[in-house]
């Protein structure tokens, strides 16, 4: 029989244990989910002459991971990675394009909403599709940098010039628009990401992100859950 005060110093020693055990496993979760193996699968999958090929990286998704405790917080961590993986490999075409195509060769009109005063638009810069998430418009851009630590309005090509901050504006944009309507399931993720999309807009994308989405479920060993399509 252990004497009261021995059976107190096990318990403490234990529960610390757990509770540190917890936190070890919580930090190291999605790091542990997006493996060099899920990442490369990914990225291997574009073509060789692709500039994402030499751009895009898991360390620098790493890196920017730590400016987001909140990402994979959301139901389950892998449902959440498998989500955000999938549209990510939507948008880059398997970590292909670094900008969207042909947006460089848009009139800067397209992607700015002058009605939006909070963030003006700088005359001489373009607000088209870059990054992982392909970050758009001035609205975006311009919060985006404010919390990155950027120029987002006068240096929007900054996402597509440094690594890290390309997916830093993919992270902001998913846990600040995305994952709080990821709890609905994956349709409103892509509603939150290209609503224009949904409701019979373009049911072949529709289905290539449902497509991404369940094949990244299944191989992460997790259930997509329900209410796919939007």
């Amino acid at each position: 029989m252990l004497f009261p005060n021995v059976m107190k110093g096990l318990m403490t020693i234990f529960v610390v244990g757990i509770l540190a055990g917890s936190v070890l496993v919580k930090a190291q979760s999605v790091a542990g989910i997006v493996t060099d193996q899920f990442f490369n699968g990914i990225i291997g999958q574009s073509d060789p002459g692709c500039a994402g090929r030499n751009f895009y990286t898991r360390a620098a998704f790493l890196e920017a991971l730590n400016s987001f405790p909140r990402f994979g917080t959301a139901v389950d961590t892998r449902r959440e990675v498998a989500a955000f993986f999938a549209h990510v490999t939507h948008e880059t075409g398997h970590f292909c394009y670094i900008e969207e195509i042909a947006g460089p060769s848009f009139p800067n009109s397209q992607y700015c909403d002058s009605i939006n005063t909070q963030y003006p638009c700088n005359p001489n810069r373009s607000y088209y599709g870059r990054g992982p998430i392909q970050l758009s418009w001035n609205f975006n851009y311009g919060p985006a940098g404010q919390s990155i630590g950027f120029d987002g309005l006068n240096s929007p090509e900054t996402v597509a010039n440094d690594r890290v901050i390309s997916f830093k504006t993919a992270l902001w944009y998913w846990v600040n628009s995305v994952q709080p309507v990821i709890g609905q399931g994956f349709g409103a993720t892509i509603r939150a990401i290209n609503s224009i999309e949904c409701n019979g807009g373009n049911p072949a994308t529709v289905q290539a992100r449902i497509n991404y989405y369940t094949q990244y479920c299944s191989q992460l060993g997790v259930d997509p859950g329900p209410n796919l399509s939007c």
